[in-house]
């Protein structure tokens, strides 16, 4: 790879990691923290192309996109070319200036109306869709894709070229078919194999965990970019590990206890602000969980977290933790 940035139409990214939309995770508190910590693109959480939807306050928050760095990258599901179609113009509209479309989501209830990696199943609609939403809007349009449906249907590469004569300007690529949901290795070779095949931008998704896995995967597919979700989780700070390593060849210190303190109530704050105290809590709750895995007495801690029923009551329990922490020698990450 010899370019370190990533281009995406008339976007040119900072460097070449993306955070993957994650539903009910990439909100817009997390996004920001991201982009903050060194992710060059950070792509929201699926907005239904149903326009029934579209007032709904869970919609309204993921279309909520003040304060965040440019690009804003919005992903819309749907299965209905003229209803996606639709669905970009009113994102584009409301702040997107990169509309990603989601046919990666293995989740049953967005397969089960033929949505997300169900329609892997059906190369033509693919198409349809794809002519739609770019003759729809004129900011680029990106594509997330699985390798095929299951094992026996691998046609990514199919897919791909479909997309590149649709006008779609970047695909990103989860290693694994739906079918294969979260379980065993992502398959480099097939992402390998799209990027010998297409001309446009390649991004590889899938057990990225860490910086030599982020460089491994790039010389091994020949990838763009990396697409980081679940290594991301608790973990905000892996895109500036591994962009320091992409640049540098060295790999920086954990970061200090401390700093994870900032970082974590920072981020618990930003919750707060932005769904209520009510709903903030409990969506904190998870991300608690993830920034605790591993730590000395993280089990109890969390048993401790969930039970709270306030904010206050929630954000002295972290300081707590942290302050035993800093109290037994747990200095980095």
């Amino acid at each position: 790879m010899s370019s370190t940035t990533l281009q995406i139409g008339p976007h040119r990214l900072p460097n070449r990691l993306v955070l993957a939309p994650m539903a009910g995770v990439t909100d817009r508190p997390f996004r920001q923290l991201c982009r903050r910590l060194g992710a060059g693109l950070a792509v929201s959480e699926m907005v239904s192309a149903n326009s029934a939807l579209w007032g709904s306050r869970q919609t309204l928050r993921r279309m909520d996109h003040s304060g965040e760095p440019a690009p804003v990258s919005i992903q819309i599901a749907g299965a209905e070319p003229a209803m996606m179609a639709e669905a970009a113009r009113f994102n584009v509209d409301h702040g997107a200036r990169i509309i990603d479309i989601n046919m990666g989501c293995p989740a049953r209830k967005v397969c089960n109306v033929m949505a997300g990696s169900a329609l892997l199943r059906d190369e033509t609609l693919v198409g349809r869709i794809l002519d739609a939403v770019v003759a729809a809007v004129e900011v680029p349009v990106t594509l997330k894709i699985r390798t095929g449906w299951d094992p026996d249907n691998r046609n990514a590469v199919t897919v791909a070229r479909i997309a590149e004569q649709a006008g779609v300007q970047a695909l990103a690529v989860h290693g694994r078919t739906r079918a294969c949901g979260y379980r065993g290795e992502a398959e480099y070779l097939t992402i390998r194999r799209i990027k010998e095949e297409v001309g446009i931008p390649v991004i590889a998704n899938g057990d990225i965990t860490g910086p030599r896995k982020a460089r491994q995967v790039l010389e091994l597919t020949g990838a763009d970019g990396l697409m980081i979700g679940r290594a991301a989780q608790g973990r905000p700070w892996i895109f500036r590990e591994i962009q320091h390593y992409l640049t540098t060849g060295s790999l920086l210190p954990a970061p200090e206890v401390e700093e994870i303190r900032k970082i974590m109530t920072e981020h618990v704050q930003n919750l707060y602000d932005f769904y209520g105290e009510y709903t903030g809590l409990r969506v904190a709750r998870k991300h608690i969980a993830w920034y605790s895995r591993g730590r000395r007495d993280g089990a109890a801690f969390r048993q401790r977290i969930n039970r709270v029923e306030t904010a206050d009551a929630q954000m002295a329990l972290i300081e707590a933790f942290f302050d035993e922490l800093a109290e037994a020698g747990e200095l980095a990450a």
